[in-house]
C-alpha cells in the first residue's frame, strides 16, 4: 500500500491549490507508481497537505517573509 504525501505552500488569506489542480496531482503521482513500480493503482494512497507559508521555512526564514521581499513571489521561492 504506497502512501504518498504531498506537501505545497498556502499563503495566509490566499487560495491555495484547486480541487482540479488537485485531482492532477494524484492522478499523476499514482500513475508514476503505477508506471515505475508496476502498483495497483487502487492501493496507492496520496494525501496533499496546503501547508501555511509561516510554517514553511527555507534558509532561516519563512516563506511569508522570503516571498514578500521577492518581486516574483513563490516562483523564486
Amino acid at each position: 500500500m504506497p502512501y504518498v504525501n504531498v506537501k505545497i505552500a498556502k499563503a495566509g488569506g490566499m487560495p491555495g491549490a484547486t480541487a482540479d489542480q488537485k485531482a492532477k496531482v494524484i492522478k499523476g503521482v499514482t500513475q508514476v507508481l503505477v508506471d515505475a513500480l508496476g502498483k495497483d493503482p487502487e492501493t496507492v494512497h496520496v494525501v496533499i497537505d496546503e501547508v501555511d507559508t509561516d510554517n514553511w521555512g527555507k534558509g532561516g526564514e519563512s516563506l511569508t517573509v522570503r516571498w514578500g521581499r521577492t518581486p516574483q513571489g513563490p516562483s523564486r521561492g
